[in-house]
């Protein structure tokens, strides 16, 4: 019999679940060197989020076939050390979507309501039904910004109280958002429109405060925010002000920019009320947390197709090797095209040249599509659901060959979108991801760390400008490439920077003569 390990806690039926494929060992609170004893004969280990799947817990696992997170992200799974071995690693990226909208319903709910301020009024003996007059959820406008898992479930949701929805998502389409009697909108659109608005997108350098000062200042004097998603999305300082002088309703937030939030001054205000980071904190989403994943070890340890890896599947030994690298690179000018078009992608042709060409390359193209769409959804995006996110978000993806490129082994990725298309060409130097051409500009960098990206005009003088605007900022340049077609014509200049760069920097930059655009990409 497969043996399986536990080793944090979990909901009882999923436990229940995995006896029927195994002898059942739960051992929690472990040290490093108790884990490497325990997971020595293992097949499976079943952890949350306290276990740290290691390298050096890999490495000491004789027969693991798969690890299985009982949650949604695996920073706690080494996915490079599992997949060298061919163990599989499954996690439950659903299991708290319904919870994390329903949550945030019921913020909005009682922030609208004034429900823990008219509760907490009640418990001091007070009788006061005149302070705590609210408002209805029914004919108010919901904004939503991200349109992933859980903003559709709330769009759903909010369809029954009655609600009008519009959305922000640059990355789905408008059809996509029509067939869910969704108007799309930029963000200060929809903050000019709505009565209650609610985020559900990941943090990333361009997401981080892009509710701020500005945006709020749009905002109608009853407009209540919700945040359940990522602390930092919304700018606490701006928020703090605008409900202090009654600029806008409320607001009610799971998450914080520190957590646990000390001395936050939100936390003083009446029209202000918050939750500590619990959208996945139900009975439901604990108990399907843990049965998914059961069920996903079940399938595995019987030999059967399972649903939510989030690495590679087994493979011979050889053709892992030979396919990793590939697959890094792909993920890379994936991750860079999203960020570089900043819209929705409608279209991707995926060109495989030399030696790759006569490669089975389903997992690298699955791997191009996990880079593409992880900077635009909160979780789940793996090699497995990859292709059906693409395929709901009405992608069309073509492939095709060349047995020759002047690159040797090489990936060319040509993205489109409404207004604006994308190529990369990419292929590999002493086995490492490099970057050799942008819109048919010839370059030559690493796709790591932050790069920057300035479109411009081949005229004297404009590197350096560039150069100095950024070294007055304290950004220290690490490399740089510069590409053109012609003399004096446009160019692409490509820098690696060794800091993220503001927005008043891309702006500036963008400023200077002969520049016509600059973007900053996060590797």
């Amino acid at each position: 019999m497969p043996k399986i390990l536990i080793t944090d806690s979990i909901h009882d039926d999923a436990v229940e679940l995995l006896k029927q494929a195994g002898t059942v060992e739960v051992a929690t609170d472990l040290t490093v060197e108790e884990l490497k004893e325990k997971i020595k004969d293992a097949d499976a280990l079943v952890i949350r989020s306290g276990t740290k799947a290691t390298k050096e817990i890999i490495d000491a696992a004789d027969n693991l076939k798969v690890i299985a997170r009982a949650g949604v992200g695996v920073d706690n799974v080494d996915l490079t050390a599992a997949t060298e071995k061919g163990i599989i690693v499954v996690n439950s990226p659903d299991a708290s979507s319904i919870s994390v909208a329903e949550l945030a319903l019921g913020l909005m709910l009682s922030a609208a309501r004034n429900i823990p301020q008219a509760t907490a009024s009640l418990k001091r003996g007070e009788w006061d039904r005149k302070s705590f007059k609210g408002m209805e959820l029914y004919g108010k406008t919901l904004g939503i910004i991200g349109l992933g898992r859980i903003g559709q479930q709330i769009a759903k949701r909010a369809e029954a109280f009655g609600m009008t929805v519009v959305a922000y998502d640059p990355y789905i389409p408008v059809e996509v958002a029509k067939n869910m009697g969704i108007e799309l909108m930029e963000v200060n659109d929809l903050c000019k429109v709505s009565d209650f608005i609610t985020l559900h997108v990941p943090l990333t350098p361009k997401t981080k405060h892009m509710i701020g000062k500005e945006q709020i200042s749009l905002m109608k004097p009853n407009t209540i925010i919700v945040n359940c998603a990522r602390g930092g999305l919304i700018d606490e300082e701006a928020l703090y002000d605008a409900i202090n002088n009654k600029k806008i309703g409320g607001a009610g937030l799971d998450v914080f920019e520190e957590e646990p939030p000390k001395d936050n001054p939100l936390l003083t205000l009446d029209k202000f009320i918050g939750t500590p980071h619990q959208g996945a904190s139900t009975v439901e989403a604990q108990k399907s947390a843990g049965t998914v994943v059961a069920e996903q070890v079940v399938k595995i340890l019987a030999g059967k197709p399972a649903d939510n890896i989030v690495n590679l599947p087994r493979m011979p030994t050889d053709k892992m090797n030979k396919l990793n690298p590939y697959m890094a690179l792909a993920e890379k000018m994936g991750n860079m095209i999203i960020q570089l078009l900043d819209k929705s992608v409608e279209k991707v042709e995926l060109t495989y040249s030399g030696e790759l060409a006569s490669e089975d390359t389903e997992m690298v193209k699955r791997s191009f599509l996990m880079g593409l769409l992880s900077p635009i959804l909160l979780a789940g995006v793996n090699l497995v659901n990859a292709p059906t996110i693409a395929k709901n978000r009405n992608i069309k993806i073509v492939e095709g060959t060349l047995s020759e490129c002047e690159y040797g082994s090489s990936i060319k990725i040509k993205a489109e979108g409404k207004e604006e298309c994308i190529s990369l060409v990419g292929s590999l130097v002493e086995g490492a991801p490099v970057l050799k051409e942008i819109n048919n500009y010839k370059i030559d960098i690493k796709p790591e760390g932050i790069v920057c990206v300035i479109k411009h005009m081949d005229k004297p003088g404009i590197i350096g400008k560039a150069s100095t605007l950024l070294g007055d900022y304290g950004v220290n340049i690490a490399g740089m490439q510069v590409g053109r077609q012609e003399p004096g014509g446009e160019s692409v200049m490509v820098l690696n920077l060794d800091h993220v760069i503001t927005e008043e920097v891309i702006s500036k930059l963008k400023n200077i003569d002969n520049i016509i655009d600059a973007k900053i990409i996060k590797l």
